[in-house]
């Protein structure tokens, strides 16, 4: 991610994962915190990052 396009996108796909309530993007750090009422499979943040157009680092 580099810009608040790149964010903006991340943010829509990983909070639209089922149980996902918020998603905090720090842009600098290429970081993304997710806060879900239950686990996630890894797969599933992977899958969503990459339907998006990005990678998961």
């Amino acid at each position: 991610m580099s810009c608040g396009h790149c964010s903006d996108a991340v943010t829509e796909a990983l909070t639209a994962l089922p149980g996902v309530s918020a998603v905090e993007i720090d842009l600098p750090g290429k970081r993304a915190l997710v806060t879900s009422a239950a686990a996630l499979e890894i797969a599933a943040v992977r899958d969503a990052i990459e339907d998006a157009g990005y990678q998961l680092v």
